[in-house]
């Protein structure tokens, strides 16, 4: 892949002018802060995309993913916690998209990685890794086609953009009322997960069509940085670091349209937050 690809990037707000600006906040799991993190974290999570499949050593599947970014509820877009009296700039791209790549390993394992290396696309500029585990077994004794994948993952790296004073939000007319400035503000989200999943699937068709479901638990740990000097020279680097863990679910369907070359589509639930969609395409090199 090249570093063209990655698909529109999701980022999203905390707020601006905290009135400690430089200090650090640890919003509790129930204030609007923490759920807007971790409402975020669903569609950059590196969560299985499609119907696990016993791959042989030394396979290669390479693929994307593209997941709509959905919006929040009015209220999370109102900082009651670290902030007061500001509105979050909540997205700035409506998908997220990243490729993947598939290696087989020896024992029924697979290796996933996939790579954003500094990519800007629209006003967001993401620089993220994934990896996972996954061991896949057949099951045969409850039924033909019967697979069971459980998988481990993890997620870091960071997406800056300008999240709490975007350029049409900076206003030099009153400085008691937020992103009184003149340059937009530098802010940095670091959105760190690590999960366990599991899943079943059944093949139908003659093989050539796989559905799954699954469920897991996650652990989220993102840190969120705010960068913005004021017309004053007052510089906010505020930081929000949250701790959650959050139960999933999942279920999708897997079409394999040819040969070497699927396309996948799944509904991501996480309870406590949100529900996402996620489309994939995977083509086998060998």
């Amino acid at each position: 892949m090249t570093t063209r690809f990655a698909g529109p990037l999701v980022a999203f707000g905390i707020a601006s002018f905290a009135a400690n600006a430089g200090g650090q906040c640890r919003p509790p799991a129930n204030s609007h802060e923490a759920r807007l993190l971790a409402f975020y974290e669903a569609p950059i999570v590196f969560s299985m995309s499609s119907a696990a499949e016993p791959l042989g050593a030394g396979a290669v599947h390479i693929g994307a993913e593209m997941i709509p970014v959905p919006a929040p509820a009015a209220a999370l877009q109102h900082p009651n916690y670290c902030y007061a009296n500001t509105t979050n700039n909540t997205k700035l791209a409506p998908l997220f998209g990243r490729p993947r790549l598939t290696i087989g390993l020896p024992a029924g394992f697979a290796a996933e990685v996939s790579y954003l290396p500094n990519v800007t696309v629209s006003a967001a500029r993401a620089n993220l890794i994934s990896v996972a585990l996954t061991h896949i077994e057949s099951l045969p004794f409850l039924r033909d086609g019967l697979s069971l994948a459980i998988r481990v993952d993890g997620t870091a790296g960071r997406v800056r953009g300008a999240i709490t004073c975007p350029r049409r939000n900076l206003q030099t007319s009153d400085e008691n009322i937020p992103c009184f400035g003149t340059q937009p503000s530098r802010d940095m989200f670091d959105p760190n997960s690590f999960g366990l999943e599991a899943a079943i699937a059944t093949r139908a068709a003659r093989g050539r069509v796989a559905v799954y479901a699954g469920g897991g638990a996650r652990s989220l740990r993102p840190h969120f940085r705010a960068g913005f000097t004021d017309a004053l020279g007052n510089i906010d680097h505020t930081t929000i670091d949250v701790d959650l863990v959050r139960a999933t679910a999942f279920a999708g369907v897997t079409a394999h349209v040819r040969d070497h070359f699927s396309l996948s589509a799944q509904l991501y639930v996480v309870p406590a937050d949100v529900t996402t969609l996620r489309f994939g395409a995977q083509y086998a090199l060998r």
